[in-house]
């Protein structure tokens, strides 16, 4: 009996798919599908699949082509398959021609010619397209357009750059991202904006964007007062719009990872959670006019401090202190915040900075052993969870690419195209952050380090 495989990830399971798995059939007498896995699929780069890998395994084996459907979820795992199943033809479409000819020394390796004029990367570009807007007065949101490069079914349509910032955005070499006159201009290219821009500024941009009719991401904090926050909520839903914040590590693969390891009791009952983000800037020299048009400490990092806490631990905390190092009372803008949080049956805390360093790490207690993330945890690609006895501490490694802006902007392309936000932040940690960050401002529950 000739034993063939052949591996794939099968999005959008089309005729070019099922051709290609009929002429794998041909090869031999049993057939065995290798479909990709999530996570190997991000590895590889592919972050706009479309379909969840139960969806696409069902869909192959739906066409009764294949004697066994199995996953693929690690690199190096063709040759285990191969020694496992005693294969003896390995076979994948000739654009990967030559790639794979290492196999040649275990199995005889095949090349098969594609239909022309089908692919899935055609289907998903084709079959939804949507124009991203952004209203920028930083360089972060030159990261945004970069990342947008890598997903299919978004373009950039265009920025709007507020007054008085004046900032040329690129979009590779030697090529401009046009720039609109009025925020209105913009809107009215654009199917959905990314809002990059000083917190104060938010509600308006965020408001005017949901009046026309277009979906929103926006740089976290969505706004610095509650009411404003439940009224832009509302206006979203009441127009079935997406808007949600994008905290570009909530969307990596090892952070999520992390999370779900935690949450699964891995490491026993959660204790503490504790989180720390820092980045010394150069503010000696400014003066108390120039601060307020910077982001503050806890306005920058915060955020991104308090995701951890209030995913793991829920956001009905029982009382929290937040202790600040001002550099001017008048503007509020923070060099070092620290925030205790008390929960019923846990702790937490972050320490953000602006004007102060510290090691940037992200620590989960618990029970039975910790979870670790080293700095820069919001960058995460490693993690670790230690226990008592270290012959039980367990590594996991994923590759992060474009920092975990990439999937979230996959995350929203896909929110938009179901008119759902369930791939998106949760709405009551949103709402958790725009509450802690309005206490601070308004000075509640804040004790001032002199």
């Amino acid at each position: 009996m000739t034993k063939v495989i052949t591996y794939g990830t099968y999005d959008m399971l089309h005729q070019g798919h099922i051709n290609l798995l009929k002429r794998a059939r041909d090869l031999g007498d049993h057939l065995i599908v290798g479909v990709t896995s999530e996570d190997f699929d991000k590895a590889r780069g592919k972050i706009n699949v479309r379909q969840s890998l139960m969806e696409r395994v069902e869909a192959v084996k739906s066409l009764g082509i294949a004697d066994e459907v199995i996953v693929e979820e690690y690199a190096g795992q063709k040759i285990d398959d191969i020694l496992r199943y005693g294969i003896d033809i390995f076979t994948v479409g000739s654009d990967w021609e030559g790639y794979f000819d290492y196999l040649g020394k275990w199995c005889r390796v095949i090349y098969l010619d594609r239909t022309e004029g089908i692919s899935s990367s055609e289907l998903r570009s084709e079959s939804y397209n949507v124009r991203l807007g952004i209203v920028a007065d930083n360089q972060y949101a030159e990261k945004i357009i970069r990342e947008s490069n890598y997903v299919n079914g978004l373009t950039i349509s265009g920025a709007y750059v507020p007054p008085p910032c004046n900032l040329a955005l690129a979009n590779g070499p030697g090529n401009a991202v046009h720039s609109f006159e009025s925020l209105s201009d913009l809107l009215e290219h654009s199917d959905a904006v990314s809002v990059v821009v000083k917190p104060h500024l938010h509600y308006q941009i965020i408001r005017a964007a949901l009046e026309a009719g277009k979906h929103v991401l926006c740089e976290p904090p969505l706004v610095l007062d509650s009411i404003q926050d439940e009224q832009l909520r509302q206006l979203a839903q009441e127009k079935e719009l997406v808007l949600t914040e994008g905290i570009k590590t909530a969307y990596s693969t090892a952070y999520r990872r992390f999370i779900r390891l935690v949450q699964s009791g891995r490491i026993g009952k959660i204790i503490s959670v504790d989180t720390t983000c820092t980045s010394k800037a150069d503010l000696e020299s400014k003066k108390p006019e120039e601060l307020e048009n910077l982001w503050g400490s806890l306005c920058g990092w915060g955020p991104m401090a308090l995701l951890p806490i209030f995913q793991l631990l829920g956001t009905n905390y029982k009382r929290k202190t937040i202790i600040t190092s001002l550099a001017d009372s008048d503007v509020k803008f923070d060099l070092f915040t620290k925030i205790d949080f008390l929960f019923p049956s846990a702790t937490a805390s972050i320490k953000v900075a602006k004007g102060a360093k510290s090691e940037g790490g992200l620590v989960v207690t618990g029970t039975e052993g910790y979870g670790y993330i080293p700095a820069p945890w919001w960058k995460t690609d490693y993690f670790e969870l230690r226990f008592e006895n270290p012959s039980e501490n367990q590594r996991f490694f994923y590759q992060l690419d474009g920092e975990g802006i990439r999937l979230e902007l996959v995350s929203f392309l896909r929110s938009i195209e179901a008119g759902s936000r369930e791939l998106c932040l949760d709405e009551d940690i949103g709402r958790a952050i725009t509450e802690v960050l309005q206490d601070f401002y308004q000075g509640k529950d804040v004790e001032y380090l002199a």
